[in-house]
């Protein structure tokens, strides 16, 4: 309980930052700073907006760590140029979503089995968990590589060195998210970051109503 509304604090400072930020842009007439950091806010809450649309409930820990990556992302990584300062900044970035995609699409696919773990085998779903990651890793770089092409940016940076180097990552990532679903599904509730997956399933009861089924046998 304690863990829970350290959580809750840090993500208001967050979210009160990402608020003060865009105001004090807003006053100082930066307009691009402005926009990054009103950008920044808008997708740090949308999960909620979305969560409620589909009658979801998103822990605490779900939100902070997707306001870490959007602001990390777009507020550090673009407005205040960490992509450029920090050459490790876009690979952590890119593993770290791996890593959340790897648990979304655990999640997702155990949620079409209703939770249940003898239906859903724990290494079918762990590997389609993985591929889920892969891929949205890999259109993420056929995006940046059509945007160059198309617009001369220079989305790619060092082009082969960097599409290899984000898709090495993206795969790491996504062994990490997959693998936390398959502790989950083997009732190793306590290995990697299952015990997130259990605070997200227990969350949302309703859509895993059978996946205590193994555990209390």
């Amino acid at each position: 309980m304690k863990l829970l509304r350290t959580q809750s604090r840090i993500l208001l400072v967050l979210w009160g930052v990402l608020l003060t930020a865009t105001l004090v842009a807003l006053g100082a007439r930066l307009w691009e700073l402005a926009f990054v950091s009103f950008a920044t806010l808008t997708l740090s809450v949308a999960p909620l907006a979305l969560a409620s649309r589909f009658s979801l409930t998103v822990p605490v820990p779900f939100l902070v760590a997707t306001t870490l990556f959007v602001t990390g992302s777009i507020f550090l990584g673009e407005a205040f140029g960490f992509y450029e300062r920090l050459w490790w900044w876009d690979l952590a970035l890119h593993a770290s979503s791996a890593v959340g995609f790897g648990l979304i699409g655990f999640l997702f696919i155990f949620m079409l089995f209703e939770g249940d773990r003898y239906a859903a085998p724990p290494v079918a779903i762990a590997f389609l968990s993985f591929c889920l990651a892969v891929t949205v890793g890999s259109m993420w770089e056929i995006f940046e590589y059509a945007m160059d092409l198309s617009f001369g940016l220079n989305m790619q940076k060092s082009g082969l060195d960097d599409t290899m180097g984000d898709l090495i990552v993206n795969a790491l990532g996504g062994t990490v998210g997959a693998v936390s679903g398959f502790f989950y599904a083997k009732g190793r509730e306590r290995h990697l970051l299952a015990p997130f997956i259990g605070q997200f399933v227990d969350a949302n009861r309703r859509f895993y109503r059978r996946a205590k089924e193994r555990v209390r046998r």
